[in-house]
């Protein structure tokens, strides 16, 4: 039996070196409200070890409370291409400091001042104001770094269990399934 990361590396290894597949990170991250109403939007992959999976996000969107209001999620990564699908689910947990830290110090000045400026998933009266609101952000830090926002972090998804699908032709597609057991993985196949 494959360990899941060795397969997962593997798949994510050929989506990046297909040119066809302009977004290799791209993944749909579904959360559910503490009521259980789901909600799913395509984030990017940013990390990922045998610790879990890691974006980053504003922790006042609407993914943010939805994470700490229910620490629990799935992941999607489909690469058409490829024929292949990767879904991933388990518990949340916010990374540290350091590497949200690391992290937004590596994106561009753009990015960063825009994480300041957005009050990502509030309505927004018009282009402008978040324009505006980008510049005031540079105009206030011109010649000096910019901090990361308090409100502004890495989530990592833990898997607690995940699939690789393959299409095959004729429907008769491979589904491998690996869940938790202990310290380790179960493996299993499952039909199409």
């Amino acid at each position: 039996m494959q360990h899941p990361y060795t397969l997962f590396r593997d798949w994510f290894a050929q989506a990046q070196t297909t040119a066809s597949i302009s977004e290799p990170t791209a993944m749909t991250l579904a959360t559910a409200n503490a009521d259980g109403a789901p909600s799913a939007r395509i984030v990017l992959l940013k990390a990922y070890d045998e610790r879990g999976f890691v974006f980053y996000t504003n922790t006042q969107s609407r993914k943010g409370q939805e994470l700490d209001a229910n620490p629990r999620a799935a992941l999607v990564f489909y690469w058409m291409p490829l024929d292949k699908q990767v879904r991933i689910e388990g518990s949340i947990s916010r990374v540290s400091d350091v590497e949200a830290d690391a992290y937004f110090a590596s994106r561009e000045r753009l990015k960063q001042a825009g994480a300041w400026a957005s009050l990502q998933s509030q309505p927004l009266d018009a282009r402008g104001t978040l324009e505006a609101r980008t510049a005031a952000i540079e105009a206030e830090y011109a010649g000096r770094d910019i901090p990361r926002p308090p409100h502004w972090t890495g989530y990592r998804l833990t898997p607690e269990r995940m699939e690789f699908w393959h299409q095959r032709e004729g429907r008769l597609h491979e589904r491998e399934v690996y869940t938790r057991a202990g310290d380790g993985w179960a493996h299993t196949l499952l039909y199409p």
